[in-house]
């Protein structure tokens, strides 16, 4: 017999969404291309940050696995591991927008001695 689960909020799909989708900022991020260099500077810190964390809980994960079964390492690399991998490259890409807008600002600056 099987238990059927009634249709329902799933925060867990929806993040997984989100955590993978390069093209929604952070709350109050706002849009590289009109950002000041102070503003860019700051979200290039945060996204430098969440990054580290993201490729620790990847390189923990893949630690862990080598001592887990073999189905439990393969359930691991179906549903973790994609989802972790994801949100760091949606890190990862945030971060090259940034970093792009500094260069940009940077480039358009008066050098000053």
């Amino acid at each position: 017999m099987s238990k059927i689960q009634p249709e329902r909020a799933r925060p867990d799909v929806a993040a997984a969404i989100r955590g993978g989708d390069w093209s929604l900022p952070m709350e109050g991020e706002g849009v590289p291309a009109d950002a000041s260099l102070k503003q860019a500077l700051y979200w290039r810190q945060i996204y430098t940050e969440i990054l580290a964390m993201e490729e620790k809980v990847l390189d923990r994960i893949r630690r862990l696995m080598a001592k887990q079964s073999e189905p439990g390492r393969r359930e691991v690399e179906l549903t973790n591991v994609p989802v972790v991998v994801a949100q760091a490259e949606k890190f990862r890409q945030r971060l090259g927008y940034w970093e792009a807008r500094i260069q940009q600002l940077e480039a358009a600056a008066p050098m000053t001695l």
